[in-house]
């Protein structure tokens, strides 16, 4: 035998076995179409997968991007976002056209998993796509590696709530016991619909147009979408992202899995404003801003955030006013760990699992290990976020009320009960004057280097102070804001929880953080003199 045919027939043999070997294994999918990806040829149940668009599964050189040399008119996007016709169909795009399981090993060094079950699919319940990943490392240049655009969407916008039920999701994901994942991807700019563009009557801006195409995420559904792990969780999924990492357009549930992220914009983002739902309910997730957009929270839901279990770190962006995990409408811990930091804090709804704010005078380099110790001295937790932050949130069973102590490796921090802007200082912002001073700013004005505008510090239909600005003249409240003892208001004011205990009084800090059942927040945190 040629030797140089069998060893490409023996590597094609190790492939099929590798991938094949776990049909039938802890996800339960026996009868899964298995797709084995390769620089120069995928396989489709052990056969070169067809390029009849009419199949379940086929190829093309397709791949949906923001072009280049296009004119204003065409969409949002910037020399930055745009690519070439040659770099585009450099891409192979495998598609997936018919509901079912797909099991996916092996490597796609350009291309893009694309699954769309057509017209209608997003009204048809039995539209449902499962992707089985078992070893697969797939890298798009030019757009999401892996989009789901029509499927099953199970969820509803008529009445928006937190509590959703994405169990019938066309869009699942099932991250393989034992399995190793990498997802490398980029974006696609908004892309106007052509037929909807209307310029201004100079003609030289686009006063309305209608979205075509924007897709933020190297891992990106239209639809709702399920993630999960195998019956061991032990699989991994790691996810690069030139812009936003996980994202959805509607809801995401995290059932299960390993997963990190490391993206330029926000790790996840779930994008329907006031509806969409993110719900973390098991796994691991990992998440790392890496900041080449300047920008970016670990967790971002336009609509409200649930964690109910599983391990959360998120960090945000090191140099910009973001938050580890972000919300619109409210983020809800009832159970799990959570790690997240930051340089904002978004509201913590009152009722979960006790948690506890530390926001920092100065802000903290990345990498460095606090450490939460019990009145006995014994470590409760480490907290350890990969970015500079200013603002660390902790919540977990382990947080019980009682009184603790925390710690930079052997130098001891003291704070001061309560929470100022935002529920973090903002760095180089406002700060308590050595270990007692009055953390609050000059009336009227924003503190120096930290929110920058109205928009970072309000939300949409929340009430403007008078001035436009963070704080109303003269510290005075709304009038639908009752004020506080202390100068602060005892509301939350444009989602940033101002505490009458802190905001505008003069604190000591104290060498103890005393936890009590609920919500608790520490300001000022610095080195004890």
């Amino acid at each position: 035998m040629n030797r140089t045919f069998f060893a490409i027939l023996l590597v094609l043999t190790l492939l099929l076995t590798g991938c094949e070997k776990t049909v039938q294994g802890p996800a339960g999918n026996a009868g899964s179409v298995v797709i084995t990806l390769g620089e120069a040829q995928i396989l489709v149940d052990g056969k070169t997968a067809s390029t009849d668009p009419t199949a379940a599964v086929y190829t093309a050189n397709d791949l949906v991007y923001y072009e280049e040399g296009k004119d204003f008119t065409y969409g949002e996007g910037t020399q930055a976002d745009a690519h070439s016709a040659a770099e585009a169909a450099a891409h192979t795009v495998v598609h997936i056209a018919k509901a079912g399981t797909y099991r996916l090993c092996g490597t796609l060094p350009k291309g893009q998993i694309a699954v769309d079950l057509g017209e209608g699919a997003e009204d048809d319940p039995s539209a449902m796509v499962t992707l089985i990943l078992d070893g697969v490392d797939i890298t798009c240049e030019a757009a999401p590696a892996v989009i789901f655009y029509r499927v099953y969407e199970c969820g509803n916008t008529d009445s928006p709530s937190k509590d959703v039920d994405t169990s019938a999701a066309g869009a699942n994901v099932i991250i393989a016991d034992g399995s190793r994942n990498t997802v490398n991807g980029s974006y696609v700019a908004r892309i106007y619909k052509p037929d909807t563009v209307i310029l201004n009557a100079e003609g030289t801006a686009v006063d309305d147009a209608k979205k075509l195409h924007k897709y933020d995420g190297a891992f990106y559904s239209k639809m709702s979408m399920n993630i999960d792990g195998g019956e061991e969780g032990s699989g991994t999924l790691a996810i690069y992202a030139k812009n936003e990492g996980l994202d959805s357009e509607l809801h995401l549930t995290i059932n299960g899995g390993n997963i990190s992220i490391f993206s330029g914009n926000d790790g996840i983002n779930t994008n329907e404003d006031g509806v969409s739902v993110t719900t973390i309910n098991g796994g691991t997730l990992n998440i790392s801003v890496t900041g080449e957009t300047g920008e970016g929270d670990g967790i971002d839901s336009n609509g409200w955030l649930v964690i109910n279990g599983g391990s959360v770190i998120a960090s945000a962006c090191a140099n910009s006013a973001d938050a580890g995990i972000d919300s619109d409408m409210g983020i809800h811990i009832n159970s799990g760990t959570v790690i997240a930091g930051g340089h904002m804090l978004d509201r913590i709804e009152d009722g979960g699992q006790t948690y506890a704010v530390f926001s920092f005078a100065q802000e903290q380099n990345g990498k460095e290990t606090l450490l939460l110790k019990d009145k006995d001295g014994a470590v409760v937790q480490e907290l350890t976020l990969p970015n500079a932050c200013s603002t660390v949130i902790y919540s977990s069973s382990k947080l019980q009320p009682g009184t603790y102590t925390l710690w930079r490796g052997q130098q001891q921090l003291a704070g001061a009960k309560g929470v100022a802007i935002g529920g973090g200082m903002q760095p180089g912002g406002i700060m308590p004057d050595g270990q007692g001073g009055n953390i609050q700013p000059p009336q009227g004005e924003l503190p120096a280097n930290g929110i920058q505008s109205p928009d970072d510090a309000f939300r949409p239909g929340e009430k403007m102070p008078p001035d436009g600005g963070l704080m109303p003249p003269d510290g005075n409240a709304p009038p639908d804001r009752p004020q506080a003892p202390g100068g602060g208001f005892g509301k939350d004011f444009g989602g940033n929880r101002f505490d009458g205990e802190s905001f505008g009084g003069t604190q000591t800090l104290s060498a103890e953080f005393v936890i009590a059942e609920g919500g608790n927040m520490f300001s000022g945190i610095a080195p004890m003199v």
